[in-house]
């Protein structure tokens, strides 16, 4: 590690230095642009996480009873749509998507230079370093610890708060347009009802939606929260696999103590099928992964109200 005029310079070794996760071949997979891996992930996410839980689904495990939010009779007779319109119309939907994220990965910059933006933020770093400390701290400071305080900014802090930054923007995007949908009759009436026709939802109904509403919702709020966070062509497959997972996860059916998608936060399968009950429906708009913006504007709804409120009104008739 060497100075410049009191700027950090990196050795070109530094640029081989690199975690477990990344991998410096041209593409994550022989043979197959990134872009490509991209646009597959959301989609095989989607539907190995669905297959998983439709194996629950069809499955006569006795251990899996106490863990269901509703039986299958209840699925089967009070959901207004058939499997096969649901599959049609979910895979119509990923279509679009694919068309949408062709359409935006060909106009965007794939290139990473890894030296090169190490050396950008090096040079950040050095800046910050010595407006706070001033050039005489800064310099015993990052002869220290400069090139640690760049390996894991670079290579850990900054993507997880793209990462962070990608879910708020995700979560904002659907909260408020979601909460639009039921707000304004036109739009539930012609657009969003499709969803609620899954008045007991299950893993791969996730994206049975209108396909205006699926466009602007999941596709437009993807693309958003990938512009928004200027995350990598590989860190928007992870984002779009993950958010994928976790949309099926949401609408599965079940409660599970050990399932790491339900851990994250109180936005569970559980959470969301008050949503798609008539006592909720006015209520738990956020998803697909915090309940912040329930919280904050008072529409989250849990298990225990909704016990309060029908005591209440067995009170009232008694």
């Amino acid at each position: 590690m060497a100075f410049n005029n009191d700027t950090l310079v990196l050795p070109a070794a530094f640029a081989k230095l690199h975690p477990w996760y990344y991998t410096p071949a041209e593409s994550l997979f022989p043979g197959v642009p990134d872009e490509y891996t991209a646009l597959a992930a959301p989609f095989v996410a989607y539907w190995v996480a669905s297959g998983v839980f439709h194996v629950f689904d069809t499955s006569n495990w006795k251990w899996l009873d106490s863990h269901r939010i509703h039986d299958s009779a209840e699925v089967a007779s009070r959901n207004l749509a058939t499997r096969a319109q649901v599959v049609r119309a979910v895979l119509f939907q990923q279509v679009l998507q694919t068309i949408l994220g062709v359409l935006w990965l060909s106009d965007t910059e794939h290139t990473v230079d890894v030296m090169a933006d190490m050396s950008t933020l090096a040079l950040r770093i050095s800046r910050v370093a010595q407006w706070i400390l001033g050039p005489s701290r800064a310099h015993a400071v990052l002869k220290a610890a400069g090139p640690g305080l760049v390996y894991y900014a670079y290579w850990w802090f900054i993507p997880i708060i793209q990462l962070f930054i990608a879910m708020f923007v995700m979560d904002t995007w659907q909260y408020f347009l979601h909460r639009l949908m039921h707000v304004n009759k036109f739009m539930y009436k012609h657009l969003h009802s499709v969803h609620h026709r899954l008045y007991v939802p299950y893993a791969f109904g996730a994206l049975y939606n209108h396909p205006l509403e699926g466009f602007i919702l999941d596709s437009l709020g993807a693309v958003l929260s990938e512009s928004c966070s200027g995350m990598t062509v590989r860190q928007s497959a992870f984002f779009f696999a993950f958010s994928s997972s976790k949309t099926v996860d949401d609408h599965c059916g079940y409660r599970l103590p050990w399932d790491p998608l339900q851990l994250i936060s109180g936005n569970t399968a559980d959470y969301h099928d008050i949503h798609h009950q008539i006592i909720g429906i006015k209520s738990n708009f956020s998803q697909p992964f915090f309940v912040h913006w329930d919280v904050i504007l008072g529409t989250r709804m849990t298990r225990k109200d909704i016990e309060e409120r029908r005591s209440k009104v067995h009170a009232k008739k008694s």
